[in-house]
């Protein structure tokens, strides 16, 4: 399912004009974004959360030359999924 798939699904779901679903969609996805930039999580409870988790600096190797490389310390976006999503798939 992409964007467009899911802002049809809510639509329909929520009796709304397909305009109107992905404008929701776009303002959920960018308030997630924001709150990840600010450093905070966001709970969706039973569904999920959304984190941030700090990745250490490391050494790796380049793969075509086999030199070993410095790769920096960063943030990376994650998902926990909660115990409602995880019992809904299994």
């Amino acid at each position: 399912m992409n964007k467009k798939e899911l802002a049809a699904a809510m639509a329909e779901a929520a009796d709304i004009s397909q305009a109107a679903a992905a404008r929701a969609l776009d303002g959920m996805i960018s308030a997630i974004t924001q709150s990840l930039r600010d450093g905070e999580s966001v709970s969706i409870v039973g569904f999920g959360t959304f984190l941030v988790r700090d990745r250490a600096a490391r050494t790796g190797r380049n793969p075509k030359t086999g030199e070993t490389i410095q790769i920096a310390a960063s943030k990376s976006p994650a998902f926990k999924a909660g115990k409602a999503l995880k019992d809904a798939v299994n």
